[in-house]
């Protein structure tokens, strides 16, 4: 191989590593948010499983009983 040739190949090669580093920091930032979406759904499901049994208890003590 010409010395032209494998400089090429090294400028490639030195391209992909730091595409490569580039997304390996893209990923770790996105499964940090992914993290915290999850958190927040959590958080979310708790606050409406709380809401829904007050709901539900308070609904079941406003309602008449059947024979009325």
């Amino acid at each position: 191989m010409s010395g032209e040739i494998i400089t090429q190949i090294q400028q490639i090669l030195m391209h992909q590593e730091q595409q490569i580093s580039e997304l390996s920091k893209m990923v770790v930032q996105q499964w940090s948010e992914i993290d915290l979406l999850k958190k927040h759904i959590r958080n979310m499901q708790n606050e409406i499983d709380v809401v829904s049994e007050t709901a539900g208890r308070l609904s079941g003590a406003s309602e008449k009983p059947p024979h009325y």
